[in-house]
């Protein structure tokens, strides 16, 4: 029998030989992917497998556990993607249907599509649009790089909320503009965004900064109320994990012209439009963080910067406007691609390409998968056949990695708790409360 002292002797070599072995393979695979694993994003992992772990030990078998990635900067996993690859992350699309369709199975597993956007046609309840949340992203985790997805929803409040009739009453931005108070807003935009949350959804194409004493979207004429209470809302969905987008820059309050039907025209100077319509813009990007917000830009011509082309495909609207005049760096998005506005004047494959010549990098197709593959396949042979440089396309594929890693969890949603989470009986009181 060995004596205390040896078996002492034994446990500290194992320990310490275990502890060499840990420090090397982590060491190995810190320079395999020319990364370090700190200790915030272990634990990261870690409660993101046991948030689905448990969810998976409930009984609901829609998306299992994740293993934990191999965590990587978005320079390493940008410099490992095709130019394919590159191309469907600049994409968001939509589809028919309350479940995974064929087509949208496609773009997710062939075309690595960046980012889903739900409506009314996939959403039936708050369980089955969780449910399909997980399915959606479980097909996008099965990629390669395992990027998950952007899954989108514009829930403004008032007329304009998807599945009306089953999340809480958020109301109309004109009437939380009337009502002026900061807290309201805040509040039933953090309600707003638990209930998104809760079903899977992970951005709301929200708040509408336009200036307009009409449209129901609108915060009111203002630009300096428009400016605080966006800010406040804002601030309320990112309470609860979900990033807001401010719309439609530069600002079509101006217009009477629906840009889904038609295009239009706004005659204002480049001086009175920055001190009105894009004052809440400018001062949210002053004042905020990039990472905060998307900016989606609208397809309302403002001849002032651009004579030719609609601010969604207009260089000097985007670039040189947004990005180095008031120093946006985070997420541009188009308004819907499909619209009228556009798709009366320009084909898919040049509105793609336009879009992303301008300094866009998110673009929005909402409706036909044979749209949606027109401009993803225009666009790769643009890229691959140097039209459009490909250093172009990593700017913007770059944000977007970086934007799904910080803030999308691959955790799955759980429907049971979406049943009772989405249009709970407190948070309709709550919201009641706050708008008296």
């Amino acid at each position: 029998m060995m004596s205390i002292k040896i078996r002492v002797i034994v446990i500290i070599v194992c320990l310490f030989t275990a502890s060499l072995a840990s420090f090397l393979i982590i060491k190995q695979e810190s320079s395999d992917g020319d990364t370090k694993v700190s200790e915030h994003e272990t634990s990261r992992i870690e409660l993101v497998n046991k948030k689905a772990l448990s969810y998976k030990e409930a009984g609901e078998n829609t998306l299992a556990a994740p293993k934990p990635p191999a965590l990587k900067s978005a320079g390493d996993i940008l410099s490992r993607m095709t130019v394919e690859e590159k191309v469907g992350q600049l994409m968001m699309v939509g589809f028919y249907g309350t479940e995974e369709s064929t087509s949208v199975k496609d773009l997710i597993q062939n075309k690595k599509i960046g980012g889903i956007i739900y409506f009314d046609r996939n959403m039936s309840s708050p369980g089955q649009a969780a449910e399909l949340s997980n399915s959606l992203q479980q097909t996008a985790v099965e990629g390669k790089h395992s990027l998950p997805l952007m899954i989108a929803v514009d829930q403004e409040g008032g007329a304009i909320m998807r599945m009306k009739d089953r999340v809480s009453p958020i109301p109309s931005q004109q009437r939380l503009g009337k009502i002026g108070s900061a807290q309201a807003v805040r509040e039933t935009a953090r309600i707003n965004g638990k209930e998104l949350k809760a079903m899977g959804i992970n951005v709301n194409f929200a708040p509408v900064l336009d200036l307009s004493a009409t449209d129901s979207r609108s915060l009111g004429t203002d630009p300096k109320k428009a400016y605080l209470l966006s800010k406040e809302a804002v601030s309320g969905l990112n309470e609860s994990d979900i990033t807001g987008a401010l719309k439609h820059f530069p600002g079509h309050g101006r217009s009477q012209i629906d840009p889904h039907k038609d295009t239009s025209s706004v005659k204002a100077g480049q001086e009175e439009l920055e001190n009105s319509d894009i004052y809440p813009f400018k001062e949210m990007i002053k004042n905020g963080k990039s990472s905060q917000f998307f900016v989606m830009v609208t397809h309302i011509k403002y001849p002032s910067y651009d004579q030719e082309k609609p601010a969604s495909l207009s260089k000097p609207i985007i670039t040189e406007l947004l990005r180095k005049k008031l120093g946006y760096d985070g997420i541009v998005v188009t308004d819907d691609l499909e619209m009228g506005a556009v798709n009366k004047y320009y084909s898919y494959s040049d509105m793609g390409i336009e879009a992303i010549k301008a300094g866009v990098d998110l673009l929005l197709v909402c409706h036909e998968y044979e749209h949606q593959t027109e401009m993803y396949n225009r666009l790769v042979k643009a890229v691959e056949t140097g039209e459009i440089p490909e250093e172009r396309i990593d700017e913007s594929v770059l944000r977007i990695i970086n934007h799904k890693l910080a803030h999308i969890e691959p955790a799955a949603a759980d429907p049971i708790q979406a049943e009772e989470v989405v249009g709970s009986r407190d948070s309709k009181v709550e919201i009641e409360k706050l708008i008296k």
